[in-house]
This record gives structure tokens, C-alpha cells and sequence, in this order.
């Protein structure tokens, strides 16, 4: 038998901390920027790109850690395991998480490599690019993964960003195991069509094996999954294989599909997109939020909408109104 959950979401994540600045069109041409992108960057370049963007603001990041704090101002016990560095900026992310009401014990590692950051480039039509510099988060080791806190996790969040060095893609191996073992869920985002590109094999590998519960997706990531252009193909061959798979679909709304019931929901509509940073971690934290109440698969996509047009109504990935009055009043 289960036992009974301490935490509704533990999600194993990057810590980054995001540098987010407004630039032009030509600024990403100059810079040969792929528009809307999420590239992988080294220390060098983020020193240059640094040096080259405009005025700009640092806020706490990371794809889990924005999650959980959107899930976190709607009311979820939550916890993270994430890698950061000694140095002021793993000072300023610790800080915010657990301001955010958010467990986060890991230690910190040494001054080298650095706490990671995301250099954010937010052009006019709204279109965030990022330039990442995985730094210290690369480094999180499997006996970071505490296995008492993940078993005491209803839900285990995972974020595909962080498959692309060997220790994290083995302390969320090892988180997956874990969950399974003691009867928790887990869910799993593609996160980037670059992501996917790199690491389809083995996401189809979680996929049809059975580890993962709840699948998040946008669609350009579920068609890139699927290595095919036909949306409806792609959504069918993955949710044949989950529990329950979400779908974004940007402003033609989101889908679910569970139990082969397929329940949809209109994006919510929002006076102007200011940035669409952190759009896909408010909706599964709403959408999570949803599901560890039990709620209905169209109040759980609802929660999601609701979340994600807040977060794209302003600068930066966290939630700055309060995310459960805006949901009742959507709700009641």
C-alpha cells in the first residue's frame, strides 16, 4: 500500500538563475540566434552574450523550479533537488526557492563550475530565446537524490533539459526507480524540440517502458517525439503508452488525453503577451495542482491555462499575482 504523501510534487531539476533582456530581431541575427530556440551554451560564449545584451534583470529559474513555484502559490507542498554552486548566484536562488515555500536542501558545490544561468533574449512579438549555461546543475550527482524525500512524493517532476549531462540523467534514473518502487507517480516534460531531437531514443525508451505517468508536451515537441508532421498520429502513438499525456498547443489551447478520452480546453485570453518564458512550467504546475486535488481532467488543463496566461502577462517565469484567486475565480 502507498503510503500517505508528505509532499504533492518533488521535482528533481536545473537550478539557473535567468538573465532575461529585451532585443531586437537583428540583435538574434547578429548574435546567430535561432529565434525561440533554447541553445546549450559554455562559459565563454554566456560571457559574451552577457557582455553584448541590453539592460536586464536576473530572476530564479530553471524549467521544475519554475514549476514548483507556480504549483507552490497554489497551494502544493513541494520540494526540490537541484545543484548549485557557492557563489552569489546560487546564494539568490536558494533564497527565492525557499521563499516560494519550497524545500531545497542540496548543498551547494564549490565555487567552480559556477551556478547556471539562462540568458534570455525577449524580442517584441514576445518570442523568448535562450542561451544556457548549464554550469554547476550539470554536476547534480545520484547521491543528491534522497530516496526517503522522493518516496515521500506524490508526484515525481522531471524536466527533460537536464538529460543532457551523464550525473543528472543518472540521478533522475535513480529518482525514477525510486517513485516507481514506493507507488508514485511520475511525470515527465519533453521541454524543447532540441531536447527531443538529442534524446528521443532514450525518452522513447521511459516512454515504452512504462515509467512515465504524466507526459508533457507541446506540439511541436509531441510531433518531434513521434518523427512525424501529423499532430493527431503523434498525440495517438504517445498517449497510447502513459497514464495521462498533456499536450500545450500556444494559443489553439491544450489537450488532454487519458484513459483514451481526449478532453480539451481554449487558451485564456490575455490583455498582452509580454514574454513567454516559463508558459509550459505555469501550465503543468496548474495542471498538477489540479491533479493532486483530483480534479477533473478539464479543471486540471483550466488550472494550467489559468497559470500559463499569468505568467506570459509579464517579464520572467514566476507567478507574480496570486495564482489560486485567479483560480477561483475561473473556477469557483
Amino acid at each position: 500500500m502507498t503510503a500517505e504523501a508528505r509532499y504533492d510534487i518533488v521535482a528533481i531539476g536545473n537550478a539557473i538563475v535567468d538573465v532575461i533582456s529585451q532585443a531586437s530581431d537583428e540583435f538574434l541575427d547578429e548574435e546567430q540566434l535561432v529565434k525561440g530556440s533554447m541553445a546549450l551554451i559554455d562559459a565563454d560564449r554566456a560571457e559574451a552574450l552577457y557582455r553584448d545584451m541590453g539592460p536586464a534583470r536576473e530572476v530564479s529559474g530553471g524549467s521544475g523550479a519554475n514549476t514548483l513555484a507556480g504549483a507552490s502559490t497554489l497551494g502544493c507542498q513541494c520540494a526540490l533537488i537541484a545543484q548549485v554552486a557557492d557563489d552569489q548566484l546560487g546564494e539568490v536562488f536558494a533564497h527565492d526557492i525557499r521563499a516560494t515555500g519550497i524545500d531545497f536542501d542540496v548543498p551547494p558545490l564549490g565555487k567552480q563550475p559556477p551556478t547556471a544561468r539562462c540568458l534570455i533574449f525577449v524580442t517584441q512579438d514576445a518570442q523568448r530565446t535562450m542561451n544556457t549555461f548549464l554550469g554547476a546543475s550539470q554536476f547534480l550527482p545520484p547521491a543528491a537524490v534522497d530516496a526517503e524525500l522522493i518516496a515521500s512524493g506524490a508526484i515525481l517532476y522531471l524536466e527533460g533539459y537536464l538529460w543532457d549531462a551523464d550525473e543528472p540523467k543518472a540521478a533522475m534514473a535513480l529518482g525514477i526507480d525510486i517513485a516507481r518502487e514506493n507507488g508514485r507517480k511520475v511525470a515527465f516534460t519533453l521541454s524543447d524540440t532540441f531536447c527531443v531531437d538529442r534524446h528521443r531514443a532514450e525518452f522513447r525508451e521511459l516512454i515504452d517502458g512504462g515509467k512515465i505517468d504524466i507526459l508533457f508536451a507541446n506540439e511541436a515537441e509531441i510531433m518531434m517525439l513521434g518523427e512525424t508532421e501529423d499532430f493527431d498520429a503523434a498525440v495517438a502513438e504517445a498517449s497510447a503508452k502513459v497514464e495521462t499525456l498533456v499536450v500545450t498547443r500556444s494559443e489553439k489551447g491544450a489537450i488532454a488525453v487519458r484513459d483514451g478520452k481526449t478532453t480539451s480546453v481554449a487558451a485564456e485570453p490575455v490583455d498582452q503577451i509580454v514574454d513567454t518564458t516559463g508558459a509550459g512550467d505555469l501550465f503543468a504546475a496548474g495542471f498538477l495542482s489540479g491533479y493532486v486535488e483530483k480534479r477533473s481532467m478539464e479543471d486540471c488543463l483550466t488550472m494550467g491555462a489559468v497559470a500559463a496566461a499569468e505568467v506570459i502577462s509579464h517579464f520572467g517565469a514566476r507567478p507574480e499575482a496570486d495564482l489560486q484567486e485567479l483560480v477561483k475565480k475561473r473556477l469557483g
